[in-house]
């Protein structure tokens, strides 16, 4: 009997503890069955989400598990639990891990996907999103932008993920130190796959942003590692660390059409990374702005991006500069990498009147850089007096200043296709070490023999990366999603804030038409792809003004990206506030050469005044237009015409192709019309065109010195047709000396004497007034020399608007 009961008690016993096990592991349905599973969890609670679709549904896993215990939310099978439409998921509390779903295809209307946060008081600690997907997961309304993962808090993990697919605006993962609980953070994000993102066309496509210009003289202290970035083209800022403290180690970069950025903040650490470009013309390096770093032991192989997206980047920097422009360079090592067939390395990047200072207290040492097709090895844009070069070996047939580059011939062996230095390379050897120098080569290997660049001789380890696993333990075979470009047209009508969407919904390729009345612009705009705005002026004037409630006003109205093409008919611009509106329209950002069209046809732009550098136009440095035309339009009242006159570094660059004015009047421009400038004209490759035709120049530039067209160093320039006046001071309005250049036909009037010498053809050039009949509508007088036979000029006087 006392066998008997011992027995029963045991398996009682035995149920009781199974039972108990069990209760730890909770099978969930849908999501009411998570949301009561998910309150009642305690550490060591398993929620398991059955295999499936689950549709619209907003996951709150908030709780509280320990190291030993954490509260795990998981896929019944890894891959299969697949999330879709309206979702989102936060994570709130300690020691939660999310594992194995896969967000695919929804449509989000929220700021976030994923977010480690309840509300802006509950934060995530010591939790963890693995071995999920996010593809393709954009919202249907293009004007939405959001985040697939926001990280708050601190102490949490994003790793062996897959995020590919994001097409829309927002940066797709945000490590955020807005507040002191965010602070030395010490966030992880390991082994991830983020793949495709195609180029967004403006700000804001980063793939991973650490911190905000606001907040970024504190300390994140956020590792980044062992992730693959492969076609990441959504901007120039693959990464983008504007914080302090943070280390990118043994990531692989694969033809991303960007760089890994240093934008603010200071002491990063930027190691034993690999950047593969195959060539492609657009993929970058790294590009250090601010002060303390240390850039070692990375290997850069056909990394063929230019000015900003060069192979390495050591910026200008502003004087007194805000948070949010550029730090001067300074206490930033640069030592013990190896790149092969790149682009020039860019020393003082972006010089220009505002990033005057160049880099300071600098160290480039014991690189090693090799180039097979003898390309230019470095491009300096301003004084490197800064910068101390010490034993940097180069093989090439380059021309370098062997005050910064030795030159020698490299033997070199191939392990799996990367060239690896041979011990044969005695000169490798001759270099001296710096009290920062690594230990280590990229392989995480002893320097027993410190050599120069990034692998010791006789290397036969790949770097870590090459061979890590990135993305989740389980295959998504995603579709890349090829969206088919539509021709659209959106009708929109007057209000504040209504052309931005307007525009978005319009997308690549389209229409946008304005009904007449006021536009009032809060937001700069940015244009990408194929897109004519338009006003319909059947009811009225279409006029775009800023808003008068904006703190800072508008730098600009229009920007046409890399690649747009932007078409504005019917319009005014009219750019009046406190402080004026500086630009109506702009180039893509500088640097950024991709060509670009703008065409304006029957506008007025007026009260650009803003006497700080302001323009109707301007082109920033390293920008090239395919073609502007403004035909049948007024550029009146403002402060400047068209400025394209920034190329003062780079020998014969310029900023547009061809200029076609046509049929367009300007008149009160305290400064120039036109300032189209080059920096001596390149014989290899000659351009730069400009065509003025039936023009009127009115009240410009009125002092001794000043003019009315500049033309510096452009090759082909016709002038014809137009006519000048009432500049009264101006001495020169316009000065053509090349063998291209052709002026004729013309009408000059209390406007000075028009200068040609060389080769200049000048042709029927009258010195008499114009006789308006109507001076606003330019309508000549019926005795007006205009009107005589076969002067050519007839047609001006036809501006009715």
């Amino acid at each position: 009997m006392h066998k008997i009961i011992s027995s029963l008690l045991f398996l009682f016993l035995f149920q009781h503890i199974a039972i108990s096990q069990n209760s730890l592991e909770i099978k969930v349905a849908n999501i009411t069955e998570f949301n009561e599973a998910i309150k009642k969890a305690t550490p060591g609670t398993k929620i398991i989400l059955k295999n499936g679709e689950w549709k619209d549904v907003h996951f709150k896993a908030f709780g509280i598990g320990t190291k030993e215990a954490p509260i795990i939310i998981s896929a019944e099978t890894n891959g299969e639990v697949i999330i879709t439409g309206d979702s989102r998921l936060n994570i709130a509390g300690k020691n939660i891990i999310v594992s194995g779903l896969w967000f695919k295809d929804g449509t989000p209307t929220s700021k976030y996907l994923i977010e480690f946060r309840k509300d802006s008081k509950d934060f995530a600690y010591n939790c963890r999103l693995t071995n999920c997907t996010i593809s393709n997961y954009n919202p249907s309304d293009n004007s939405i932008e959001n985040h697939w993962v926001d990280i708050w808090g601190r102490n949490n993990r994003v790793d062996h993920n897959n995020f590919t697919g994001k097409t829309n605006g927002g940066t797709t993962l945000v490590v955020w130190l807005k507040g002191d609980a965010h602070i030395e953070n010490n966030h992880l994000i390991d082994h991830n796959f983020f793949g495709n993102r195609p180029d967004l066309g403006e700000n804001g496509g980063e793939t991973i942003r650490i911190g905000t210009s606001t907040n970024s003289m504190k300390s994140s202290k956020t590792i980044v590692e062992f992730n693959t970035f492969k076609h990441c083209n959504g901007e120039i800022e693959i990464i983008s660390n504007k914080s302090g403290d943070n280390i990118f180690r043994n990531n692989l970069f694969m033809e991303s059409e960007g760089t890994l950025t240093l934008r603010h903040g200071n002491n990063a650490l930027v190691e034993n990374n690999v950047f593969i470009g195959n060539n492609k013309s657009k993929v970058g390096g790294i590009r250090i702005i601010n002060e303390g770093h240390i850039v070692r032991n990375n290997l850069l192989v056909g990394i063929l991006g230019d000015d900003y997206r060069g192979p390495i980047v050591v910026m200008n920097g502003v004087p007194n500069s805000p948070l949010n422009r550029y730090n001067q360079v300074k206490n930033v090592d640069i030592q013990n990498n190896t790149l092969i067939n790149c682009s020039p390395i860019q020393f003082g990047a972006g010089k220009d009147s505002e990033k005057t200072l160049a880099p300071t207290n600098v160290v480039f040492a014991n690189n090693l850089i090799s180039n097979t097709n003898g390309g230019k090895i470095s491009n300096e844009q301003d004084v490197v007096t800064g910068i101390t070069f010490n034993g940097n070996i180069v093989d090439s047939e380059a021309t370098v200043n062997p005050a910064q580059f030795t030159k020698a011939t490299i033997d070199w062996a191939i392990l799996k296709g990367l060239p690896m230095p041979t011990s044969a390379n005695e000169i490798l050897k001759t270099v001296n070490k710096t009290d920062k120098s690594p230990e280590f080569d990229i392989t995480e290997t002893k320097r027993v023999n410190y050599v120069a660049g990034a692998f010791n001789l006789d290397n036969t380890i790949l770097p870590k990366v090459i061979n890590a696993k990135s993305g989740p333990y389980w295959n998504p075979i995603i579709e890349q999603k090829v969206t088919p470009i539509t021709e659209t047209t959106v009708t929109i009508e007057p209000g504040i804030g209504t052309i931005n969407k307007g525009i978005k919904k319009v997308g690549k390729k389209g229409t946008l038409v304005l009904n007449a009345g006021e536009y009032i612009v809060e937001k700069t705009m940015k244009i990408n792809g194929d897109i004519i705005i338009k006003g319909n002026q059947g009811n009225g004037e279409v006029i775009l003004k800023m808003s008068s409630t904006i703190e800072k006003p508008l730098t600009y109205f229009f920007r046409a990206n890399e690649g747009a093409r932007l078409q504005l008919e019917n319009l005014t611009l009219n750019g009046e506030g406190k402080t004026a509106v500086k630009y109506a329209m702009v180039s893509p950002d500088e640097n950024l050469n991709e060509k670009y069209s703008l065409f304006v046809d029957n506008c007025t732009l007026k009260n650009f005044t803003n006497s700080n550098g302001g323009a109707v136009f301007k082109a920033y440095v390293g920008t090239l237009a395919d073609t502007i035309s403004i035909k049948n339009s007024k550029i009146i009242d403002n402060y400047r015409g068209l400025n394209l006159s920034y190329e003062k570094v780079l020998f014969g660059k310029y900023n547009a192709e061809v200029i076609i004015l046509y049929n367009t009047l300007f008149k009160n421009i305290e400064e120039f019309a036109i300032n189209y400038a080059s920096n001596g004209v390149n014989p290899i490759n000659k351009g730069g065109q400009i065509l003025v035709d039936q023009c009127v120049f009115s009240k410009i530039y009125n002092t001794e010195k000043g003019y009315l067209i500049k033309t510096k160093d452009i090759n082909y320039v016709t002038i014809k047709n137009s006519v000048f006046e009432n500049s009264y001071d101006v001495k020169t309005p316009i000065n053509l000396n090349g063998t291209n250049h052709l002026i004729s036909n013309c009408l000059v009037y209390a406007c000075g004497v028009i200068k040609t010498s060389g080769q200049t053809t000048s042709q029927n050039i009258k010195y008499k007034s114009p006789k308006w009949e109507d001076s606003k509508l330019l309508i000549p007088r019926e005795k007006s020399p205009l009107l005589k036979k076969n002067n050519g000029i007839g047609r001006i006087g036809l501006l009715e608007k």
